[in-house]
């Protein structure tokens, strides 16, 4: 508990929380001295050391909330052991079922920690192992939710995760060469890897809950919060900024077509038109130039980590589609599907949700960067023209799939201007699993949308011209 009161200290300091090595041993004392059953008197120990100024106490309060609460709420879905299971629901009977137990039983004590809980389905266990497994990871350097499946890897592999997934496989093939049938050897994987995929979620849910309890307080105003960060009621306010900024940008753009509408000097015509001035050029005549009206094509990840920004970027590009000969939408996690129908046809608010709320493509996934590209490349591509603007919006993390940057350079070659639209920090591009130096080099632009003041400062450079 001690590890966990000193972190909870720094957590308290990341947050704005003014706490001194001299409190931090004093709350270790005073902890010590009431124990941890009543949590009450526990929270009011740590309250009365570590915080001095009553402005802190709502920020103590929440930052307690999440760090020393809902613990037991990650491992719900954990609740009865694989041979309880197996029982319960009757696949496997009889011998079958005693060769299971015996088999559990004669590997058990070989297993790994976290194997051995997770076969006994023992959520106190599971709890220590990951409480151990977080006091090992740095998640002070956690600066947003983007980074969250990044730490729950690091949470997985610190908690032991290769060592259970080799010791389960083990179980799996010790019964298939006991003489167990193959339909029981079956059963048996499809329980073994239901659990560790409730296990990879508690990790998720574990680093989320974590992380917000770290994420540092912002006074500024939602148009400067990272979209990620925003509440329901400043997402409202935010999408009245953008259709303002939208429209504002439609203004301005229109102006500047109307003011470069001439084309070059034609020579000729003006020195004819001139003649009675002996040949002088004092009434110049230009070709008349063709409007060029460009064409959008927008690619927007709406994985749950940039739900928020890619709500954002979608409805910007909405306001604007009215300026464009042709806008094309689609959104993408692994899969890419096409939403321009859901612009044409239905409000903006309806199509936005739509378009991520999983009716164009399956959220269950984890973002593949990679397999989106190629199969955006491999079915759109001959739809891009010399007229062409791609706008691809998204954070870059491809969960260590393969980049396919072929599939950029394609898109690039065949483009008027690809731009990337990034919604994460650019300290944070490299880190774990993003891809986002290797994308920028094969993008015409890649630039940071991390508020919505950014997407101001920088629409200009946006809008197709």
């Amino acid at each position: 508990m001690d590890a966990r009161i000193v972190e909870f200290a720094e957590v308290l300091r990341q947050n704005g929380v003014r706490v001194s090595t001299s409190e931090v041993q004093d709350a270790l004392r005073a902890a010590s001295e009431v124990g941890l059953k009543e949590r009450a008197v526990f929270r009011a120990v740590l309250r009365t050391t570590l915080v001095k100024r009553e402005l802190d106490v709502d920020v103590f309060n929440r930052a307690f909330d999440f760090y020393f609460s809902g613990a037991a709420k990650t491992f719900e879905a954990i609740d009865k052991s694989l041979f309880q299971q197996l029982q319960e629901e009757g696949y496997l009977q009889g011998d079958e079922l005693q060769m299971v137990l015996y088999q559990m039983n004669l590997l058990f004590p070989e297993m790994s920690p976290l194997a051995q809980a997770i076969l006994e389905g023992d959520r106190a266990k599971l709890a220590r192992i990951f409480r151990s497994a977080t006091l090992q990871l740095d998640l002070s350097r956690m600066e947003s939710g983007l980074q969250s499946g990044f730490f729950a890897r690091r949470l997985l592999a610190g908690a032991g995760m290769e060592k259970a997934r080799s010791d389960l496989k083990s179980l799996e093939g010790e019964l298939s060469a006991r003489g167990l049938s193959v339909e029981g050897v079956e059963i048996v994987s499809r329980y073994v890897a239901g659990a560790m995929r409730k296990i990879e979620d508690a990790a998720r849910q574990e680093v989320k809950r974590q992380g917000e309890a770290r994420i540092r307080a912002r006074g500024d105003s939602a148009q400067d919060k990272p979209l990620h960060l925003l509440t329901q009621a400043e997402v409202d306010q935010m999408q009245s900024a953008v259709r303002s900024l939208a429209e504002k940008l439609k203004s301005r753009l229109i102006r500047k077509q109307r003011s470069h509408r001439r084309g070059a000097l034609n020579v000729r015509r003006t020195l004819r038109r001139n003649l009675p001035w002996g040949g002088v050029p004092m009434v110049p005549l230009f070709r008349s130039r063709r409007p060029e009206r460009p064409e959008v094509v927008v690619l927007c990840d709406v994985s749950d980590s940039v739900r928020t920004a890619a709500r954002m970027m979608l409805l910007f590009t909405y306001t604007l589609q009215e300026l464009f000969v042709r806008v094309r939408s689609f959104v993408f996690v692994s899969d890419v599907g096409e939403v321009t129908q859901y612009f044409k046809d239905l409000d903006v608010d309806q199509a936005i949700d739509l378009a991520t709320a999983g009716k164009a493509v399956s959220l269950s996934g984890n973002s593949n960067y990679g397999r989106a590209l190629a199969e955006f490349t491999r079915d759109h591509l001959g739809s891009i023209t010399r007229r062409t603007t791609v706008m691809v919006i998204g954070d870059g993390r491809n969960n260590y799939n393969p980049a396919n940057v072929w599939a950029l350079k394609d898109l690039k070659r065949k483009a008027k201007r690809l731009l990337w639209i990034c919604p994460e920090p650019r300290g944070n591009w490299g880190v774990g699993d993003s891809e986002m130096f290797t994308y920028e080099k094969h993008c015409h632009q890649a630039v940071v949308v991390h508020s919505v003041s950014e997407l101001a400062r920088i629409a200009d450079q946006l809008v197709p011209s």
